[in-house]
């Protein structure tokens, strides 16, 4: 890899508000809203994480087409409407264009010109295409590197443009069009009141071998692969009834975007990619918190994450990559290699984040509790295990894991706030390295729990014991340690010396999530978090606005994320907190409103009184998956449904607040069954169609913080 790809601390290249951006797969468009790439930001067309196209220019009669409409179809598909200019001795124009695109292992464009007028339209259509064959940690770093060895070619209506060097380039190819290097031309009569059409591919060259598009020119579009597998996830996702049309619409933009980020890899279940557009690819964290917030949605995301991430997980001590045994990868990557003259493109994984291992542990457990793929999770315990055995190595003499990265290339914090000045003290200095993170040793208490569980399962009295005491003792020394009694919250984390790096954040959110928080400290917590310093109206800030490094446009210091709200009301519905969760809800659900129903990666922190609306994150990613699937915990948190099937129960006692009203869900897979769950104001709730044996629980879980095989 380069030298600086793994590093992040610049934020990616800004992607306009005006582009589009066009998803399947690991391919993806970005385009301006005419549908032209144009050549120098970071528009393009991009598959296995390689520019294909930098420039894709339609013209008529060698004049732009003026834009007129963009109309969102499937997450892959669009359609951009213009018209040309004026013809001949006319004032208006009468020639209209539209370009149906598809985007899929590389793309496909239909161009029709339709013809307004009484007579035909002679005219010459050209388009104008180039690649820079650029690596797309490259152009997201705005950092490209001329490649000099870029051949543009052209035969007989086709394109070619390769990099021997890197072994990848991109063919397009068009039936009836003079080629020529750059530039296909299709000389066009339209008749009157008629139409003309082309078909223009755009085919990825990868290790020199082309790839098979995936909307091909010989048949319909709606006969691909992504169309059947689109209408099949809107067939057997579960469906939401509720009178609060803010709630109906954001859980019906989080299904269809965590369809279109879903991954795929022969017969194996989907994975999931954690955002468009920089990151179509698998990472651990992203695509493990996903799958969890996403279990009500579809557990087989949950099984193909864990699946993948268990082929990947580490084997080797490598300190370039941070692989270390039994360690969960952060990223997968299919960019260049490590030297200049390499060309393969097997993907690699980079393993700096200290969180991804506990979570594939939490994930599992969390997935045994749902009563499905039950063979198939036992099948990934001895991986669980090994997860185990790299925290537990890693671990100091109190418990705690840290992170430190382990060479200059590296990412230098490896938690979720992972910009290079995201954790920081109360008076903005940033917190150096080795560094134990608050959110970080709850996820490992809640491994411990979860293969406690799978112990107590399988009647293995000396692992239950092992992991119960671990657990335990963790809980012990971080309530110790990680307190702030003087402050009435938990630090952010301990830094390189020991000491309390004592910001106030929101990462001890988490910290209720798992349950490692303390009973007796929640209620102080809880308040924290709700403060004016932390709640902005719309969500719970990353870091609070008294604090040094305050900022509400930065990424981490600040900032409003989506997920770690919904992992935020997780914790506070876990420790009884309803009315606080139901506040964060609201809000969040307010922004998804004025974001059109999607909510993006991040948003500004600014307080809802000081601007009348949520301030945009230039840079934000949209759809992401972990703020798509953000309403989906949130309405789960708010239902307190909690399935235990191995041990036949399953908790629903709703605190939906009235502005959502009632709330019935149709068809939630869980245990191989599809039940439903009913939510009515004022009346008890119910679950038709739980299968056999199991009990329906209408009072909340307690004690929520019980490490007990039955509490």
């Amino acid at each position: 890899m380069g030298a600086d790809e793994w590093t992040f601390e610049g934020q990616p290249t800004a992607i306009g508000a005006a582009d589009v951006t066009l998803v399947e797969g690991n391919s993806f468009c970005v385009c301006a809203r005419s549908g032209d790439i144009h050549p120098g930001g970071a528009q393009g067309v991009y598959y296995a994480d390689t520019r294909l196209l930098s420039r894709w220019e339609l013209r008529v009669d060698d004049e732009p087409v003026e834009p007129l409409q963009v109309l969102p179809a499937e997450p892959y598909h669009a359609t951009f409407v213009g018209r040309a200019r004026p013809r001949p001795g006319r004032a208006e124009s009468t020639l209209l264009v539209t370009r149906e695109r598809y985007v899929g292992a590389g793309m496909r464009e239909d161009v029709t010109l339709t013809n307004m007028a009484g007579e035909p339209a002679a005219c010459v259509v050209t388009l104008l295409a180039g690649s820079d064959v650029a690596d797309l940690f490259e152009v997201k770093s705005d950092r490209v590197r001329h490649v000099g060895d870029v051949e543009g070619g052209a035969e007989r209506g086709a394109l070619r443009f390769y990099s021997p060097g890197r072994a990848r380039g991109a063919r397009v190819t068009a039936e009836d069009a003079q080629a020529v290097p750059g530039l296909l031309t299709f000389p066009v009569v339209v008749p009157a009141r008629g139409r003309w059409r082309a078909t223009v591919q755009v085919h990825p060259i990868m290790n020199g071998r082309e790839v098979p598009p995936t909307f091909p020119a010989q048949h319909p579009p709606e006969q691909a692969e992504p169309a059947r597998r689109l209408a099949q996830w809107e067939r057997e996702s579960p469906r939401v009834d509720t009178r609060h049309q803010g709630l109906a619409r954001a859980l019906r933009r989080s299904r269809e975007d965590l369809g279109a980020l879903r991954l795929f890899d022969e017969e194996e279940p989907a994975t999931i990619a954690a955002g468009a557009p920089w990151f179509m690819t698998l990472f651990g964290r992203d695509s493990l918190l996903t799958s969890w917030m996403a279990l009500p949605l579809d557990q087989s995301l949950a099984l193909g994450t864990l699946r993948r991430l268990a082929g990947l997980q580490g084997r080797r001590d490598d300190p370039m990559t941070e692989e270390e045994p039994g360690k969960i990868m952060h990223e997968l990557r299919f960019g260049m290699t490590v030297t200049q003259d390499s060309a393969a493109a097997e993907p690699r994984a980079y393993y700096g984040s200290v969180d991804s291992t506990p979570l594939f542990v939490m994930l599992l457990g969390e997935l045994r509790r749902w009563g499905l793929h039950t063979d198939e999770v036992d099948a990934l315990l001895p991986h669980a295990d090994a997860a185990l055995g790299w925290i537990e190595r890693s671990a100091d003499g109190q418990g705690f894991v840290s992170y430190r990265r382990r060479t200059d290339r590296g990412l230098i914090n490896q938690g979720w706030k992972d910009s290079f000045d995201g954790i920081n003290f109360a008076d903005g200095t940033l917190a150096r390295a080795p560094i134990a993170l608050a959110e970080m040793q709850g996820y490992v208490y809640a491994a411990y729990i979860a293969r406690m569980h799978f112990a107590h399962e399988q009647g293995d009295a000396t692992a239950e014991e092992h992991y119960a005491a671990r657990a335990a003792a963790l809980k012990r020394a971080f309530n110790e340690r990680f307190w702030l009694p003087d402050r009435g919250y938990y630090a952010v984390g301990l830094d390189w010396a020991g000491r309390p790096i004592d910001a106030l954040a929101s990462n001890m959110g988490h910290c209720l999530w798992t349950g490692i928080a303390d009973e007796d400290k929640a209620a102080s917590v809880a308040e924290h978090l709700l403060s004016p310093q932390m709640f902005s109206g719309y969500g719970v800030r990353t870091l609070a606005s008294g604090m040094g490094a305050y900022n509400p446009m930065s990424y981490h210091n600040g900032s409003v994320w989506p997920h770690d709200n919904a992992i935020i009301v997780a914790g506070l519905i876990r420790y009884g907190f309803a009315e606080e969760a139901q506040r964060v809800t609201l809000g969040l659900l307010d922004a998804a409103e004025a974001f059109g129903g999607r909510l993006p990666e991040l948003f500004c922190g600014f307080d809802r009184s000081e601007f009348g609306t949520p301030v945009p994150y230039p840079t934000s990613c949209s759809p992401q998956a972990w703020a798509a699937a953000a309403p989906i915990l949130l309405l789960r948190s708010l239902l307190r449904f909690d399935p235990w099937v191995p041990y036949g129960k399953v908790w629903l006692a709703p605190a939906v607040p009235e502005e959502l009203g009632d709330v019935l869900i149709t068809g939630l897979p869980m245990a191989g069954a599809r039940i439903d769950v009913e939510a009515r104001q004022g009346r008890p709730p119910r679950a038709p169609g739980l299968p056999e044996g199991i009990e329906l629980i209408t009072t909340p879980r307690r004690p929520l913080t019980a490490t007990g095989p039955c509490d």
